[in-house]
């Protein structure tokens, strides 16, 4: 949960919910063909079974700026490089839109890829 105080009180987001807006965002870039497992605990629930809608995004909060932290796969024959810009720029403009919050960094991890 990311909570932001205001004059009016305070409101918070579930992490789950900055998850989805990540992940439609990054479905919506060119050359991202998924999203990746990050980190333990993800691997752990998906050999569990069942979806994951925090699949290879990790999302801090401090001091009222997010960090965002993507593990996507890529598409083969792509430039990683105009994919993670693009990448960085959809993330961070659909947050900002969505929430009001500022995005402070977006970190993108090219974990895999696939051939098609």
């Amino acid at each position: 949960m990311i909570r932001i105080e205001n004059r009016l009180g305070t409101v918070g987001i579930s992490t789950n919910f900055f998850a989805q807006l990540v992940s439609h965002a990054a479905a919506n870039c060119f050359g991202v063909a998924g999203m990746v497992v990050s980190g333990a605990s993800q691997g752990l629930r998906s050999m569990a079974g069942g979806a994951l809608p925090d699949k290879g995004v990790l999302v801090r909060a401090k001091d009222g700026r997010l960090e965002v932290e993507l593990h996507i796969e890529v598409a083969y024959g792509v430039n990683i490089a105009a994919v993670v810009r693009s990448l960085v720029s959809e993330v961070r403009y659909a947050v900002e839109t969505v929430t009001g919050l500022r995005v402070d960094c977006v970190n993108v991890f090219v974990d895999a890829m696939k051939c098609e």
